[in-house]
């Protein structure tokens, strides 16, 4: 197996294990009634801030450690250290050590996003937008596989199996990867992109739209996600009740995801980014309200669009990112884009809790996220049309 094929393969699978590591809570939450002396849904649930929040802010200083420790270093400790915390989690005997094992879990899952995606973009030579887009679909399946397994462990095992499985599978993989070949992911026998010379002014532009989207985004995709099993509990109360069904339907709502970011992937090589861009953009307030006025099983469709547009902007912005950042400063800059996006993503964890708590419900929480897109929708009008001052030049070497 080629160097690039085997870093490929270990970064897909870290980015499924990643999202399906943040995605644990949500569901096993749904079995953890009484748990740690009689907390609730909303109370349980906020104990998840630490782990976003310190996932979000780890990812800043990962793109300087990447740079002093090495790549591969830095994504071996994300497989084994997370795999390890989240056995943690599932031996927790109070509130304090289960916070801590999810903080602990944040912070090696937060190694992913800033060196996994610079790793895939230099191993994919000149297919960057559909490896990107591939590598959202294993991202995805994360998010699909979370609510479908965890209500299966839960069901049948205890809650606290549901973190310790994912672990140990975890851990494992990341044995694999140590005791694994080594070689260059970027050798010659992979091609590779050349890189448009890119006016200063257009990709300071470019990279600011990037990240003030990142950070609405974050919040969206993040809050979508965890509040997608209890909504359809809600939605589908006395219809499909019962903690495997709502999995599966979870599970059917979330690959949806998938298939957009495969297809966003191979469109982003072939037609205007831009346009893909600001057409996903504009899809997620819309949906949202859609969602909002949706009752019963109307909830899944509607939905499943919403997820499309969100998991599609990420690969799209991926991807733009790629294109804009010049290949020896993008581990930095995927480690700030994801650090603000995470910040983001951070807040979408209490703003679920907290409002369900204060309203027993899903509505206020879907309210923000209409507000989030829209704003969203705003940004977007201010990236700039990426046309080049010349042709296309080799990429420079690291």
């Amino acid at each position: 197996m080629h160097p690039a094929t085997r870093t490929i393969a270990f970064v897909n699978a870290a980015h499924t294990l990643t999202h399906y590591a943040l995605l644990i809570l949500p569901t096993a939450v749904l079995g953890m009634d009484g748990a740690f002396g009689g907390l609730d849904y909303g109370a349980i649930v906020t104990l998840g801030t630490a782990m976003f929040a310190i996932y979000g802010f780890g990812s800043l200083p990962v793109g300087w450690l990447a740079g002093r420790y090495g790549q591969a270093q830095m994504m071996a400790a994300c497989y084994i250290g997370g795999g390890l915390s989240l056995a943690a989690c599932g031996l927790a005997v109070t509130p304090i050590t289960f916070a801590l094992g999810l903080g602990l879990a944040g912070a090696f899952f937060a190694i992913y996003h800033p060196v996994g995606t610079a790793m895939i973009v230099e191993a994919a030579g000149d297919r960057v937008g559909r490896t990107i887009g591939l590598n959202g679909v294993f991202g995805n399946l994360g998010v699909s596989l979370a609510p479908l397994v965890t209500a299966a462990l839960t069901a049948g095992f205890g809650w606290r199996m549901a973190f310790i499985v994912p672990g140990v599978v975890c851990t494992l993989i990341g044995l694999l990867y140590v005791l694994g070949p080594k070689g260059d992911a970027t050798a010659v026998a992979r091609p590779q992109a050349s890189f448009p010379d890119i006016p200063r002014s257009t990709a300071i532009r470019a990279f600011l739209v990037l990240t003030l989207i990142a950070v609405t985004n974050g919040l969206m995709f993040n809050a979508v996600t965890i509040l997608l099993p209890k909504l359809l509990d809600e939605r589908l109360a006395g219809e499909a009740g019962a903690l495997g069904l709502i999995g599966l339907v979870a599970f059917g709502v979330s690959i949806c995801g998938a298939v957009t970011q495969f297809s966003v992937g191979r469109l982003a090589d072939r037609v205007s980014l831009r346009a893909l861009f600001l057409g996903l953009a504009a899809l997620q307030l819309p949906l949202i309200l859609m969602v909002i006025g949706a009752r019963g099983w109307a909830t899944v469709p509607v939905t499943a669009l919403l997820i499309a547009s969100v998991f599609g902007q990420v690969t799209v912005n991926d991807a733009m990112l790629a294109r804009t950042v010049p290949p020896a400063l993008r581990a930095k800059a995927y480690a700030v884009r994801f650090f603000v996006g995470f910040v983001g993503a951070a807040a979408a964890s209490p703003i679920v809790g907290l409002l369900h708590a204060r309203t027993g419900d899903m509505q206020a929480a879907l309210w923000v996220l209409a507000a989030t897109g829209a704003l969203t929708a705003l940004f977007a009008m201010g990236f700039p049309r990426l046309t080049t001052a010349s042709s296309p030049r080799p990429a420079p070497a690291e």
